[in-house]
């Protein structure tokens, strides 16, 4: 398995604490939830902690999370939840063991103690273990391999070996420091992500799938395959506030599969566009999937260079989505939706507009330059004031008296600029006593409630992998391999950039057959991106690469998580979902390859008039790749006309002038061609 949404998405946690039904294993998962969200929320408006006890103690959270999940699905075996339980409690009690010995853990360091060393295997161990029981054997065999290497590496010949460490140096690297378990991608789930999270999760029980369906619905579901591009706008909406592929597809697929197979869709393909638009919501800023984030910390770069760099590949991919499903449509005679039968967008905004604002106030306050830790603690604040503030504005009657109350709201808000922090709590304070009191108050603020478990439940995937993935980091570090593992593709190549991107490619569509997306960014970019800038290839565009490509693993066949879920609510074969997954995202491929021969495609290198143009030279590579895929133009395309837009959109990958002009020169062609020989049609 390569992601680990579908084993979480599957505990039914709702506002009266109920896991997989009721009892005292389900109250309990539902309060550590909440205690968790609340200490999230607490270290990130107050930072009362310093940072290595702030991830430990997350990392205990979240391993006491899974195991307490497992408890509750194990209730009918008592002998196994209690152990489940003791091993969630000795994840929370060793969690403390950062906060509790700071102080001589400072003046030791490099020399730990033997209950530093006990207690350090022991935490190790557990990550392993939640890790294992929540995403099965491949990533922890991965990370295990890692582990052995740096015990048993001075063992194995030249160039692979090392000098040797001993038992407490792996433990100081892998417990100790922040270069193991708590390194930078544990850091950035401590703070960045978690936040992120719980503000999509809060936006999402307010309702904002409707509103991105309801706005799609009214503005391409009247045109030709109109419940398909339904299908790429929402989830590519959807993207903005949830980076989880995995979670688009279950929860916006529960609508938008059942609508493309009513209007004459096969069941595969359903499947297969919902799968492609919603792993594309990894790449769609703001939140990316939480690997922006990391990204922005390990460049060293503010976020806005990532969400810069993203912005562009992005909308290309999902141009090409709804390029491939429009052809697609054609192919198959499918029209759209009876526009009396589409909802108003309009009326949609004018009826939720108040879940804009949060989102809006995010976008802006990252972009302006501000940290994502204060950018997603405002966004967080936001989203609860407007949401808890909107059922006091319904029943607050008359335009003029609700116009009065968002007015003194908002001036209750703007006191976060003076009074800090403590202004926007007693807010949020103030407007949930007030709920109580008020009709539709109390479900208002279960919502919420069930905001703060769903984010901690979301949250523990992403997590654990940032957790365990610390230990290929510290390996790495540690031992030196990567340069070992650099030099051996090097070699492989022969020096060739297009070879190497080709030998990339194949690495991470494998790697994230078998575990989640951000662990697949954080091990390749790690071991290629050096020697991709040794080509002359930037950081920021290399990363993308990688990442691009780790996603995309999430479509194919023979895991394929993504296609997974989507053909089993669409119940359609898997496989042929997969394939028809990897086709709809094929135009799509051609996007990074662009973006590594001209960087300008990322905004990295250039002018705007070299990025417009190379959006220019994707667009119509993407269109000759998706009429090429499909078959389908105008009308049916012969095979050699196929093989000729091929030919011309592989020209317009590589940034060469004379390519260029062939490519574009093949492309008018191609067009002249078929738009005479169609015209009579």
């Amino acid at each position: 398995m390569n992601s680990t949404d579908d084993v979480i998405d599957a505990a039914e946690i709702d506002t009266k604490g109920e896991v997989f039904g009721h009892g005292v294993e389900s109250r309990a998962m539902f309060w550590i939830a909440i205690v968790f969200s609340t200490f999230q929320i607490i270290t990130a408006a107050y930072a009362p902690l310093s940072s290595l006890p702030v991830r430990s103690i997350h990392v205990g959270f979240l391993v006491l999370m899974v195991f307490a999940l497992y408890a509750a699905k194990e209730r009918d075996q008592p002998l196994k939840a209690a152990w489940s339980w003791l091993l969630g409690a000795t994840a929370a009690a060793t969690s403390l063991y950062h906060l509790m010995f700071e102080g001589d853990l400072v003046q030791r360091s490099g020399d730990p103690s033997t209950a530093d060393l006990v207690v350090g295997a022991v935490v190790i161990a557990l990550v392993f273990e939640a890790a294992r029981r929540l995403m099965g054997l491949a990533l922890p065999l991965l990370c295990g391999g890692f582990v052995l290497y740096a015990m048993l590496g001075q063992y194995l010949p030249a160039p692979l070996n090392h000098r040797g460490f001993g038992f407490d140096q792996i433990i100081n690297q892998y417990f100790l420091g922040t270069e193991g378990i708590y390194g930078i991608p544990c850091y950035v789930s401590a703070t960045y992500i978690f936040l992120f999270i719980l503000f999509g999760s809060f936006l999402e029980q307010a309702g904002m799938i409707r509103l991105f369906t309801d706005v799609a619905l009214g503005t391409v579901g009247h045109t030709k395959g109109g419940p398909a591009k339904v299908a790429v706008i929402t989830s590519g909406l959807m993207g903005t506030i949830n980076g989880s592929g995995i979670a688009n597809v279950v929860t916006t697929g529960q609508l938008t599969i059942p609508l493309m197979k009513r209007f004459g869709y096969r069941a595969e393909f359903a499947g297969a566009v919902e799968a492609t638009a919603s792993m594309g919501g990894q790449i769609m800023p703001p939140v990316m999937g939480a690997v922006a984030f990391i990204m922005a910390e390990t460049l060293n770069i503010s976020y806005a260079e990532v969400c810069k760099a993203a912005a562009i590949p992005a909308l290309l991919y999902y141009a090409s989505a709804i390029w491939m499903v429009h052809l697609e449509a054609g192919i198959a005679g499918l029209h759209g939706i009876p526009k009396d039968q589409c909802p108003s967008a309009t009326a949609a905004l004018k009826r939720q507009w108040y879940l804009v604002v949060p989102m809006a106030a995010l976008v802006y306050l990252l972009l302006a330059g501000f940290t994502p830790m204060y950018s997603g603690t405002v966004g967080l604040a936001l989203t609860a004031i407007v949401i808890l503030g909107s059922s006091v504005a319904a029943n607050i009657g008359g335009m003029a008296g609700r116009f009065i109350f968002w007015g003194v709201l908002g001036v209750a808000c703007s006191m976060f600029f003076k009074q800090g922090i403590n202004a926007v709590v007693l807010t949020v304070a103030l407007l949930v006593a007030v709920n109580f009191f008020v009709k539709g108050g109390r479900e208002t603020v279960g919502m919420t409630v069930r905001g703060l478990v769903e984010g901690a439940r979301s949250a523990v995937p992403v997590g654990v992998a940032c957790a365990l993935v610390g230990t290929i980091i510290g390996t790495m570090t540690l031992t030196g391999i990567a340069g070992s593992f650099t030099q051996g593709l090097v070699s492989l190549s022969g020096g060739s950039l297009f070879l190497t991107l080709i030998l990339t490619m194949i690495a991470s569509l494998i790697l994230g057959m078998g575990i989640p997306t951000i662990p697949t960014y954080i091990i390749t970019s790690s071991l290629v991106a050096p020697m991709l800038l040794k080509m002359g290839v930037p950081l920021v565009v290399s990363h993308m690469y990688v990442f691009y490509f780790g996603i995309l693993a999430d479509l194919t066949p023979p895991v394929g998580l993504a296609a997974f879920a989507a053909a089993s609510i669409a119940r359609a074969q898997f496989f042929t979902t997969g394939w028809w997954a990897v086709r709809v995202a094929m135009a799509g491929f051609v996007v990074p390859f662009m973006a590594v021969y001209d960087p300008s495609l990322m905004m990295v290198t250039g002018s705007l008039g070299d990025t417009a143009y190379m959006v220019v030279k994707a667009l119509v590579a993407i269109g000759l790749w998706g009429a090429a895929t499909i078959g389908f133009l105008r009308e049916r395309l012969a095979l050699w006309e196929r093989a000729i837009a091929v030919t011309a959109a592989f020209l317009l990958v590589a940034a060469i002038p004379w390519t260029d002009e062939l490519g574009f020169a093949l492309a008018a062609a191609f067009a002249a061609w078929h738009w005479w020989r169609t015209k009579a049609a």
